[in-house]
Parts: C-alpha cells; structure tokens; sequence
C-alpha cells in the first residue's frame, strides 16, 4: 500500500544545506517574463532541481514581491539570482563565463529536446516571454534552440511548465 510521505520522511535539505550543497551547473535566464506567479514558480523548480541560479531580465519581476512569494513558497531565499537590464547584458556575461546558450524557443533548427545532447560545459536556459516568446536577437546569439515536442492543438506550453519539462530532461 503507498501511503504519503512526511515531510521529515522526504528528508529535503535545509536553507543553509542548500546554499552550500553543489549545483548543477544551469543558469535559468527570464528573457521578459511579465507574471510574477511565472517568477515564482521559476523559483521553486530551480530550487528543486538544484539550480546555480536565476537571471531575471527587462521587465521580469523581482524579489520581494508578494506575488513571487506565493508560488515560489520560500525558494527566493535559497536559489541564487540575478537582475539584468537587458536579457543581452545577461547573455554577455553568460557567454563570457563560457556558457552554452539554448533559447527554448519553436524555430527553424530548433532541436526537439529528447534529441538534444547536454553539452559538456554549464549550460544557460533562455526562456521568453509568455506571449512572444524569446526575443529574435537572443535566438541570433544562441547556441542552440531547444523545441518540446507538442502533439495537441495549443502552440505552446506556459513558461513556467516548459521550465519543468526542459530541467527534468536536462538532468534525468
């Protein structure tokens, strides 16, 4: 019989074991997000899967903000994050850390993501705004774009369950 698990039987780290646990080496980047509820869930599945950080660009919402707070149930205290002008300044500094860039983005080449190799260097995530998606000059300078396969009629996945999705296959 499954009977749920405590919250002691799950044996989730602490703030402080987090902050000095090892990361995986994955930037999330937030090229324009407009909902702060997309914001906080970005927080919360970063911490989840032990992302090294967040970049929030443009008009993304910052912490502390009650609506962050409400989907990201604690994690802006323990995932590392960034503010940015401009998502470029983001991926200047990202490239100049010798990141891999991938847009997740629908484009011509894009890369279906159960068939894209995890390249051996950290690795930068762009994810774009929920209505126009990753801008046009950050694709250009983009390393690869990353597709999810859809097989129904909607064009495209909220942002913040394509984060779920693109992190899970990153790093199953």
């Amino acid at each position: 019989m499954n009977e749920k698990l405590s919250m002691q039987d799950l044996g989730r780290l602490s703030s402080d074991e987090f902050k000095t646990t090892k990361k995986n080496k994955i930037i999330l980047v937030l090229d324009n997000i407009r909902s702060l509820n997309n914001v906080g869930s970005a927080f919360r599945t970063a911490d989840a899967f032990l992302i090294e950080a967040i970049y929030l660009c443009g008009v993304t919402g910052t912490p502390p903000k009650p609506e962050i707070e409400k989907t990201a149930l604690g994690a802006t205290e323990t995932v590392t994050w960034k503010y940015f002008k401009t998502t470029q300044e983001a991926i200047s500094a990202l490239k100049a850390d010798y990141y891999f860039i991938a847009s997740i983005e629908q484009a011509k080449n894009s890369i279906m993501l159960n068939g894209f190799q995890k390249p051996d260097q950290p690795i930068a995530l762009v994810f774009g705004n929920e209505v126009y998606g990753v801008e046009q000059a950050i694709i250009d300078q983009s390393d690869a774009c990353i597709e999810i396969p859809q097989f129904g009629t909607k064009h495209s996945f909220n942002v913040s369950v394509s984060m779920g999705i693109v992190l899970w296959e990153m790093l199953r």
